[in-house]
């Protein structure tokens, strides 16, 4: 049986929503295997000025990511939809090993396959250092509460 993710293409505006959602989930999990399952296999990204084909190269980039963006939290949030393709614009906030806080802006754009695997990826991103004060995203680490406020919510 051929692996799956619902919800599947063709997207509507709710399952797009979802969709969004999970990824912002599985991301929050800062699990690579886990996230990486979300991929085809060939799935194919370009993040920032990298380009990564293939779940283990998904799972070692993931991997290198998560040790170097500490206490990671993510928003993602719908941005437009046709019948296999997403858009979503985001923000993330991090430190790194010297404490410095940044967060992170950007905007990625998604294709699916019919089994609901997104087999491209493509990221642009912004870091601007923040002060520890100014942080935005306070939820323990791991799923965003359904109650916190979302980007546009937050003025982002």
């Amino acid at each position: 049986m051929p692996e799956s993710r619902p919800p599947f293409p063709p997207f509507t505006l709710e399952s797009a929503i979802q969709k969004v959602r999970a990824a912002e989930d599985g991301w929050n999990s800062r699990n690579p295997e886990k996230v990486a399952l979300a991929y085809t296999p060939d799935s194919s990204w370009r993040n920032r000025s990298e380009f990564v084909d293939g779940r283990d190269a998904i799972v070692a980039f993931l991997d290198r990511k998560w040790r170097k963006e500490l206490e990671y939290r993510l928003i993602k949030e719908l941005w437009a939809y046709t019948d296999n393709h997403i858009a979503v614009r985001f923000a993330y906030e991090w430190h790194d090993d010297s404490g410095n806080w940044f967060r992170s802006y950007g905007n990625e754009n998604w294709e699916f396959d019919d089994n609901g695997l997104m087999s491209r990826r493509y990221a642009c991103i912004n870091d601007i250092p923040i002060q520890e004060g100014e942080r935005l995203f306070h939820w323990p680490q791991g799923r965003r509460p359904d109650d916190h406020p979302g980007l546009s919510a937050l003025g982002l």
